[in-house]
C-alpha cells in the first residue's frame, strides 16, 4: 500500500484541479438537462443512503437521529428539489429595459458558470453544509472540489464514499485532512471560494482568495441576540428560543447568543425557560444527560474552550440560574443560563458556538437597539413581541444578515431567502437562487444593430450636432 505523504496529496490536487479547470471550460456548454442529471444523482444517493447518513453524523458527536434528519438531509433534499424547480428560469437570459440614449440595441443578463469552485465546510452540520453549497454550484454549472472537516471523520468519511460514488472527479471531488491540505488546496487560483465558519478563519480564507482574486463566499457567524419585549408571549418565545439555541447541542452559527429581555418580564421569562428545557430535554425526569435528544460537543478541545467561558463568567459574578453540569467522557454540557452578565466577560466577547445562553435586561427598546449596534454585525438577529411597530423598529434600526419575528433558525430552511452574513458575520449569500448566483458571473450581453446607430453622431468630429446631442444627454438624461 502506497503511503500518503504531503507530496502525494499535493499531486494529486494539483492533478485533480487542472482536470477540474478543463472540465469547467467545457461545463460552459453544459445542457440544463445535464445540470439537473447531476442533481438528480446526488438526490438518489442521499435517499438510498439514508441510514448511513445518520449513522456517519450520529458516530460523530451524538446528534440524534431526528435532528440530523431535520437539520442536515431535509435541508440538503429540499435544496435539491428547490433547484431541479428553478434552474430552468435561473439560466434564462433575463431581458433587461432599453434606455433612449441605447435605442435601437438588445440588453441581456447571462448567468454563466465561473469555472471552478473550492467548498470548505465546517464540523457543525458537516453534511448540510457541505452538499448545501455543492447543489448551488452543481446548478450554476461550476466544478467543485469539498474540503470537509477533520473534526468529524465519520461524517467526512461518508461524503468521500458519496462523491466517489456519485460524480467523475472531473465534475466534484473530495480532499480530506487537516489545516495543510486546506491551505494547499486555497494556494490553486479558483474562480469561486464558498467557506462556512468562524470570522477569523474567514479573514485567513479572504488573504488566500484575494492572491488569485478569487471570488469568496464567506458564511460566517457572530452573537445573534434575541430580544424579548415587554409585550411577548413567554410561552411561545421560550420554546422556540430553546429549540434555536440548544438544538445540536447549541453548536449553530444562526443560534441565539444572548437574551436582552425587558425587566418587566425578566423573571416570568427565566421560569419559561426553565420549564422548556425541562419538557424537551428532561421529560423523564433522569436530568438531560440521559436524554437521547440532546446532541454533544464535537470534541474535548470545545467542551474545555466552553468550560473557560463559564468559568470566566463565574469568576467574573455571573450567575448559573440553570445547568452547567458537565461529563468530559463523553463530551455532555448541560444547557446553561446565566443572569448578572457584565461586558468584561469572555462570554459576552465572543461567539458562545454551545449551550451557554446570557440573559441580559433592558429598560427600554432604544437601549437595546443600541447595545446590539455597538457590537459586530451578527449573522441573525430575533426580535419577539406582539407589537409590530416595535418589530419594525429593530429590524429597521439594526443591521445583520439575516432578521426574524416570533421564531428562531428557521428561517434557515426557506429556500426563497437570501442566506448569509454582512461585515463581520460574512459576505454573500446562499440557498436557492441566490446559491445559484453566488457560483455564477452575472455577465452583461449588448447586441447592437448594424449600420446607424443612436451613438454613431456623437464620433469625432465634434461639430455643432453633436455637441448639441451632447448638450440634450447632460440635460434629460
Amino acid at each position: 500500500m502506497e503511503t500518503i505523504t504531503k507530496e502525494n496529496i499535493q499531486v494529486e490536487i494539483d492533478e485533480t484541479f487542472l482536470i477540474q479547470k478543463k472540465q469547467s471550460v467545457q461545463n460552459r456548454n453544459q445542457s440544463v438537462k445535464e445540470r439537473k442529471v447531476l442533481l438528480e444523482k446526488l438526490l438518489t444517493w442521499i435517499k438510498d443512503n439514508h441510514t448511513d447518513i445518520q449513522k456517519a453524523i450520529h458516530a460523530d458527536f451524538k446528534k440524534p437521529y431526528a435532528e440530523i434528519d431535520i437539520s442536515e438531509i431535509f435541508v440538503v433534499t429540499s435544496e435539491i428539489k428547490h433547484a431541479l424547480k428553478h434552474i430552468d428560469s435561473w439560466v434564462k437570459p433575463k431581458k433587461v429595459s432599453t434606455p433612449l440614449p441605447m435605442l435601437g440595441t438588445k440588453s441581456y443578463i447571462h448567468c454563466e458558470p465561473k469555472g471552478t469552485s473550492l467548498i470548505i465546510a465546517p464540523w457543525n452540520y458537516p453534511f448540510n453544509l457541505a452538499l448545501g453549497p455543492l447543489v448551488s454550484a452543481l446548478a450554476a454549472g461550476c466544478t467543485a472540489i469539498i474540503k470537509p472537516s477533520e473534526l468529524t471523520p465519520h461524517t467526512s468519511a461518508l461524503l468521500r464514499r458519496l462523491v466517489g460514488e456519485t460524480f467523475d472527479k472531473s465534475q466534484v471531488a473530495l480532499f480530506e485532512g487537516e489545516i495543510e491540505v486546506a491551505q494547499m488546496l486555497l494556494a490553486k487560483p479558483f474562480d469561486h471560494i464558498f467557506f462556512t465558519g468562524s470570522p477569523a478563519v474567514g479573514k485567513i480564507i479572504m488573504k488566500a482568495a484575494a492572491e488569485n482574486l478569487s471570488s469568496v463566499t464567506l458564511e460566517l457567524g457572530g452573537k445573534s441576540p434575541a430580544i424579548i419585549d415587554a409585550n411577548t408571549d413567554l410561552k411561545d418565545a421560550s420554546g422556540k428560543i430553546i429549540w434555536g439555541k440548544f438544538v445540536n447541542c447549541g453548536q449553530t452559527c444562526i443560534a441565539p447568543d444572548y437574551i436582552l429581555v425587558h425587566h418587566s418580564v425578566k423573571d416570568d421569562f427565566l421560569k419559561e425557560i426553565k420549564t422548556q428545557i425541562g419538557k424537551m430535554y428532561n421529560s423523564s425526569g433522569k436530568g438531560v444527560v440521559k436524554s437521547k435528544d440532546y446532541a454533544r460537543i464535537v470534541n474535548g478541545k470545545h467542551l474545555k474552550r466552553l468550560k473557560n467561558l463559564l468559568a470566566d463568567a463565574e469568576l467574573k459574578g455571573a450567575q448559573k440560574f440553570y445547568g452547567g453540569n458537565i461529563d468530559e467522557t463523553e463530551n455532555f454540557f448541560e444547557p446553561t443560563i446565566l443572569t448578572d452578565l457584565s461586558e468584561d466577560m469572555e462570554v459576552m466577547q465572543e461567539e458562545i458556538f454551545g449551550p451557554i445562553l446570557p440573559v441580559i435586561t433592558f429598560d427600554d427598546l432604544e437601549e437595546a437597539i443600541n447595545y446590539i449596534n455597538l457590537k459586530p454585525k451578527p449573522l441573525s438577529l430575533y426580535v419577539f413581541s406582539k407589537d409590530s411597530n416595535n418589530i419594525k423598529r429593530v429590524i429597521k434600526e439594526t443591521s445583520s444578515g439575516g432578521a426574524l419575528a416570533n421564531d428562531c433558525v428557521i428561517h434557515f430552511l426557506q429556500n426563497e431567502l437570501p442566506f448569509g452574513g454582512v461585515n463581520n458575520s460574512g459576505i454573500g449569500k446562499a440557498h436557492g437562487y441566490f446559491g445559484f448566483l453566488a457560483f455564477s458571473n452575472e455577465k452583461s450581453v449588448m447586441h447592437q444593430r448594424v449600420g446607424l446607430t443612436a451613438s454613431k453622431p456623437l464620433y469625432p468630429p465634434y461639430g455643432f450636432t453633436s455637441k448639441k446631442i451632447i448638450d440634450s444627454l447632460l440635460k434629460w438624461f
